[in-house]
């Protein structure tokens, strides 16, 4: 199930709220969910994969979505800004290290 981490922007210091595993928001919204959160270019290749697959990468999405978002959040310049637990938590289930 979807678990919430508070994430926080390293140079504007704005704070969001991010989501990592399963999502039901996807489920339940599919491509729909990308162009939600402001990403247009993602969510037109979702409906694009969606409708080459039949629905099957819709299906494969909520499984892998709120991941591959938290990754792009990441990489983008936001750091996990919640408890020292739920950020072990958070970086175990998106498979990151500290180095």
């Amino acid at each position: 199930m979807a678990t919430e981490i508070t994430i926080k922007h390293s140079q504007s210091g704005l704070i969001k709220t991010g989501v990592y595993g399963f999502s039901w928001t996807y489920l339940f919204f599919g491509p729909l969910v990308p162009l939600f959160r402001g990403e247009i270019g993602i969510g037109v290749l979702h409906w694009i994969l969606t409708v080459l697959t039949a629905g099957l990468w819709w299906i494969a999405m909520v499984f892998m979505y709120n991941k591959q978002y938290m990754t792009r959040m990441l990489t983008a310049g936001w750091v996990l800004a919640g408890s020292e637990s739920d950020n072990a938590a958070a970086r175990a289930a998106l498979g990151m290290t500290i180095s």
